[in-house]
């Protein structure tokens, strides 16, 4: 205990009342940067802001002098260099020596000692080194600890400039291939195009070929004989600029540019009033530009029938956002009973259940309704006759002529003949006239074209059947 003593002694040593404010004060002064800051033996400053159980070595390790060598790993005496960022790097794994035998405790598949058959990373062998003898070098590993903080962080390290070389050569490979093929898709849309255009040119000289025929035959017809020549000029340019108005799946798209060949959305039709000008009134429903949404309706003094755009919310009112509603509501309920039911990430599931879930609902109150008829009785007073029959009026709004006439409501009804209709004769299943053949009228039921005759049924459809099959084979 003598030398700790002593060291202890060297490093905290008692001071006088006097001494220690003396201390105390200079520290503060070194605080507020009016006195010059403490300086260790190399000449480096001390920052007067360090806490003092990092200032002060420990009793172990002091020398009695002031510094923070006590913080380095050299003052321990490592002072070996760490690799950095710019430092060669060194494999980390070597070979050694190959066994030529196997050896108990090895690696069954390669034949190493180092792991185990579970762990090891070469090739699955059909025969593994337990039974071929054919050993794999043992691996040596070494622990790397002299690398400093950048170099243990340094994601390109070991890494082959070389190999980037064939990643440029396989993009250029993959960039020549969707060229070529983009090339091979262009070439052939123009040729179909120039096989339209082709073929419409064609079908044009034989319309004029047919129309100056038909002058040879008939002066008289030369009147229209221009105007008509112009009209199907007109018609084809038309017909060739709506083909071009069209991509390939046939959709009809509004502007293209052919130097980059990208289809321009239009955002509007152009005959079509902007939502900010249906009302002028300042009062009126917003209309925020950034997204050139309205979501209130302009209008909401007319009536919705009447109305042709009633805000964006109407939207969301109508169609099947209410079922898409419920079934969302369907899947939270589902969630917190316990159910894993998650609608964007399985819609189909989600809709199967939804279904299951309103099935069951459907036939428990069917269920219910039937077992309280049953104890209760009252089938009788369910079977109702409508409303128009009972009270003779509705609610259906229906305009009448003033000669009686139906201008708005229910749909006429269809006038009827005042010959027979849907009339079966001679135990026929068809009526006359349902067959026609040859020119012929006749019963569909057994093919038979003379009137008032009897059914013959499906021996007749077979020889009307075996009849035309003769005719072809003659023909």
């Amino acid at each position: 205990l003598g030398p700790r003593k002593k060291m202890a002694s060297s490093n905290n040593y008692r001071q006088s009342r006097e001494d220690f404010k003396k201390q105390k004060e200079l520290e503060e002064l070194r605080k507020l940067a009016v006195a010059p800051p403490e300086v260790d033996e190399e000449g480096n400053m001390i920052n007067p802001h360090i806490p003092q159980y990092m200032s002060q070595a420990p009793w172990y390790v002091t020398d009695g002098k002031v510094g923070l060598k006590h913080q380095k790993m050299s003052h321990f005496g490592k002072t070996k260099e760490k690799m950095g960022l710019n430092t060669k790097f060194e494999a980390r794994v070597k070979k050694g020596h190959r066994a030529k035998k196997f050896r108990k405790g090895a690696c069954n598949n390669c034949g190493a000692m180092t792991h185990k058959t579970k762990d090891c990373l070469e090739r699955p062998r059909r025969r593994g080194a337990r039974f071929t003898g054919k050993c794999a070098a043992d691996e040596v590993y070494r622990e790397d600890n002299t690398k400093d903080y950048d170099a243990k962080r340094d994601r390109w390290k070991n890494y082959d400039t070389s190999k980037y070389k064939d990643i440029i050569e396989f993009h250029n490979k993959v960039e020549g291939a969707r060229r070529k093929a983009k090339a091979k898709e262009l070439d052939e849309k123009m040729k179909r195009k120039a096989l339209r255009k082709q073929e419409k040119r064609k079908a044009r000289e034989e319309r004029r070929a047919a129309k100056k025929k038909k002058r040879e035959e008939n002066p008289d017809f030369d009147s229209d004989s221009d105007s008509d020549s112009d009209s199907d000029s007109d018609s084809d340019e038309e017909e060739d600029s709506a083909e071009d108005m069209k991509d390939d799946e046939g959709a009809v798209i509004q502007k293209r540019d052919a130097r980059t060949r990208t289809t321009v959305r239009n955002l509007r039709i152009r005959e079509d009033t902007a939502k900010y000008l249906l009302n002028l009134n300042t009062k009126s429903a917003h209309y925020d530009p950034k997204t050139r949404s309205m979501r209130a309706n302009p209008h909401p003094e007319k009536d919705p029938s009447e109305l042709t755009y009633a805000g964006d919310n109407f939207v969301r009112g109508s169609g099947e956002v209410k079922a898409v509603g419920a079934l969302q509501l369907f899947a939270f309920a589902k969630n917190e009973d316990g159910e894993e039911v998650h609608l964007n990430a399985a819609p189909s599931q989600a809709e199967l259940q939804y279904q299951a879930e309103q099935k069951r609902r459907m036939e428990a109150a069917n269920r219910h309704r039937a077992s309280v008829l049953d104890k209760y009785g009252g089938t009788k007073h369910l079977k109702v006759p409508a409303k128009e029959l009972l009270l003779a009026q509705s609610e259906n709004y229906v305009e009448y002529s003033e000669d009686g006439k139906v201008i708005k409501g229910h749909e006429p009804a269809i006038p009827k003949s005042k010959y027979a209709e849907d009339v079966k004769e001679n135990n026929h299943t068809a009526v006359w006239g349902s067959y026609w053949k040859d020119g012929k009228w006749g019963y569909a039921c057994c093919c038979l074209t003379v009137r008032n005759s009897y059914c013959t049924g499906s021996a007749g459809q077979a020889i009307a059947n075996s009849s035309a099959k003769r005719k072809r084979i003659q023909a």
